[in-house]
């Protein structure tokens, strides 16, 4: 298996916040993310103002975000298994493809007179199933496109990418909206996609040479649940965003009708309050790493999440265009220090290997709440106004920011998730078949009896380590004959699992087992064993022949 880029710099490079655009992979990448990301706040902006145009409930314009996040929700998970064991540049080529068809019907229906609510809705839902196929192998790219040193700034630099298109995409489309029509601004928007397939074919992925089979479907989903499950940090930005996004879903949701209702605007007037947002998040992302080499991730999210409250409940009671434009800008800044803050959280913390299944569970988690948020503010908006569900919302952000914050979103310094290919080859005496299982590795330890607390102790994290990369059994037993001497086992279900597990070890994994085999005290390194179950295969006919009587 061939080594990827080095992973190994921390998170505290010297590089600088524009570095990754002197690789011209990733500024090609990053040039067509913005174009798409453009198309699809203009048709984002379009429909939620068509909506209300073709019906007057909040709930019916809420379902509009509703159906774009929902996909994402349903086969977000399944993205992320195929991102991972398919050819990442094709793969990417079909969604693109999918959203640009969904695109034109969208323009066709609008430019004939024939997009109703529901039509509008189901292609909503397309636009999205599309968009959540996708999402996951566009996040993995970013780690392919940049060596290790420069991830964090290139994760903040897709978020910059998103909002800069937040500041653009929204005025292009109420500008198109009042002068030509929605038909156009969807038109527009299945341009953006085909700019992305283009990039793509131009993009000369590198192939890993891989020394084992891929793993099947349901076979790689149960490990990225059960890496996600393990991972300590990777879990706390699970909790993390779900506690914000819940309640931060109500502005999207219910902003056009802020727009149309309590300011008895325009097109215009939401296209210029979304333009803010996106004003404020290109300002965040200016000043973020600066701020990041005083703050900790923790702390930031935690104070821009009050802040985002504050932004809400302004929201909520000021009714002067100009003072909005204001709260919009520092909506659109802590909305940016957040999200990126998690991104780059979730980013680090997992291996390549896992990528695109952890980060499709990150963007399920984060759509699920938008989806649950948008509905849920719509329909206290329906009940008790406008005013009163954004209220409702920011308390509610307030109040779940401080019951998560001891879920931590780690140090400044990255973890070194780099493989260390350091697990030599087993030491048997004939290689088994792949599929024979299952297999117990036992290692024999002598530990100090001074030691033995302190040994076991550290030995947890490596239990962790062994579940998270595949193991269905752990643990670690000692000698009652002979005290101090323990012997810990794990299981997996089949050798070509185990020897999956060779692959996945990372450095920061060699630096705890390194620590573990410091308390060891025999002559010789700890001794491994390999056991495997199931049936051997029947030895080979002797090559003879038989010669007739």
């Amino acid at each position: 298996m061939s080594k990827p880029a080095d992973n190994s710099s921390s998170n505290t490079s010297h590089s600088g916040a524009w570095a990754p655009f002197k690789l011209p992979m990733f500024r090609a990448f990053w040039l067509a993310s913005l174009g798409s990301n453009i198309g699809t706040w203009i048709n984002s902006t379009a429909s939620g103002w068509v909506m209300t145009d073709l019906s007057s409930s909040p709930v019916m314009v809420s379902l509009v975000q509703a159906a774009a996040s929902l996909p994402i929700v349903m086969f977000a998970l399944a993205a992320g298994a195929f991102t991972d064991i398919v050819d990442r540049r094709r793969y990417l080529i079909v969604t693109q493809i999918w959203m640009a068809l969904s695109a034109a019907a969208l323009a066709f229906l609008a430019a004939t007179n024939q997009l109703d609510a529901w039509s509008l809705l189901v292609l909503t839902f397309a636009l999205g199933l599309g968009s959540a196929m996708a999402m996951p192998a566009l996040s993995a790219a970013i780690a392919e496109l940049v060596p290790g040193n420069l991830l964090p700034q290139a994760v903040a630099l897709g978020s910059l990418s998103m909002n800069l298109s937040r500041s653009v995409g929204p005025a292009i489309g109420g500008l198109l909206l009042a002068q030509l029509g929605a038909w156009v601004a969807y038109g527009l928007n299945m341009i953006s996609f085909i700019g992305m397939v283009i990039m793509l074919c131009y993009w000369k992925r590198k192939q890993d040479e891989q020394t084992l089979p891929p793993e099947r479907f349901f076979q790689a989903l149960r490990a990225g649940l059960r890496y996600a499950y393990m991972a300590s940090i990777f879990r706390a930005v699970l909790v993390r965003a779900t506690a914000f996004i819940v309640f931060a879903a109500s502005v999207w949701a219910l902003l056009p009708l802020i727009a149309r209702h309590e300011l008895a605007g325009n097109p215009g007037t939401y296209g210029l309050l979304l333009t803010f947002v996106g004003i404020g998040a290109v300002i965040a992302a200016i000043l973020l790493p600066r701020i990041r080499m005083h703050v900790t991730r923790d702390h930031l999210v935690l104070i821009a999440t009050m802040i985002y409250a504050l932004s809400t409940t302004g929201l909520a009671i000021i009714r002067s265009e100009a003072l909005l434009f204001v709260v919009m800008t520092i909506c659109g800044a802590m909305w940016l220090s957040i999200l990126s803050s998690l991104q780059v959280a979730a980013q680090i913390s997992v291996p390549g290997w896992v990528r695109g299944r952890a980060l499709s569970l990150y963007i399920m988690i984060f759509f699920a709440g938008m989806t649950f948020g948008s509905l849920l503010w719509g329909w206290i908006a329906a009940q008790a106004g406008t005013p009163a569900a954004l209220l409702a919302s920011a308390a509610g952000a307030v109040l779940t920011a401080l019951a998560v914050r001891k879920f931590s979103l780690g140090g400044r310094e990255a973890p070194d998730l780099a493989p260390s290919y350091h697990w030599p080859h087993p030491s048997i005496a004939e290689e088994p078949d792949k599929k024979r299982g299952p297999v117990l590795v036992t290692i024999k330890y002598e530990i100090a009896l001074d030691q033995r607390a302190a040994f076991l102790h550290a030995m947890q994290s490596l239990g962790v380590i062994r579940r998270r990369d595949g193991a269905f059994a752990w643990g670690i037993f000692e000698d009652l004959a002979a005290p101090g001497h323990y012997i810990e086992i794990f299981q997996v279900d089949s050798w070509l699992d185990h020897l999956r597990q060779h692959a996945r070890i990372t450095r920061e994994d060699q630096r705890i087992q390194e620590a573990i085999h410091r308390f060891h005290i025999g002559n010789a390194a700890p001794r491994v064993s390999h056991f495997v179950g199931g049936t051997p295969p029947p030895p080979a006919a002797e090559n003879t022949m038989t010669i007739g009587p």
